[in-house]
């Protein structure tokens, strides 16, 4: 299946209906709840990132990860819903739409991130003892790729609207 074809069937989809069809107010509260889901996992991440970049040191590591990570993934799984409304609205006008193909992959890089940071041993240590240099300086490294993937991410769906 083609991006084309994707975006046509997402277009033509009973979520491409529902946002059509049921007026400006819906779409504006899909919309709304985008932002929250984006400012949700942003805000979360941002305080995370900058921790792991060295902001608040006596803030404990293992005090803030834990829900800071989970209201991370709460914002983004409410930012993938309502962004699916968003582009199934009228996803066909959005393929040639140059912002789109760098949100994607963004979005895709930033969660590749999460993951090896998940996997990390560095990660795994930080909630039982204290990290060495060297972890802190691996985890600082991932903290710098995330906030970089995340605001590429929201910069270029900001955008995408503009095109």
């Amino acid at each position: 299946m083609s991006l084309v074809q994707l975006m046509a069937w997402l277009e033509g989809s009973a979520l491409g209906h529902a946002m059509r069809d049921n007026g400006v107010w819906f779409y504006g509260i899909v919309n709304l709840t985008h932002i929250l889901g984006v400012a949700t996992l942003f805000g979360s991440v941002v305080i995370l990132d900058l921790r792991l970049l060295g902001f608040w040191p006596d803030a404990p590591l293992a005090a803030i990860s834990r829900p800071t990570t989970r209201m991370a993934a709460a914002g983004f799984g409410i930012a993938t819903v309502s962004g699916a409304g968003l582009l199934a609205t009228k996803a066909t006008e959005y393929v040639g739409n140059p912002f789109l193909y760098i949100k994607i992959p963004a979005i895709g890089l930033a969660l590749l991130n999460v993951f090896l940071v998940h996997r990390s041993s560095a990660w795994r240590a930080h909630k039982n003892r204290d990290l060495t240099y060297a972890e802190r300086r691996r985890l600082a490294a991932m903290g710098g790729t995330s906030l970089f993937f995340w605001l590429t991410s929201i910069g270029a769906g900001r955008m995408i609207g503009y095109w």
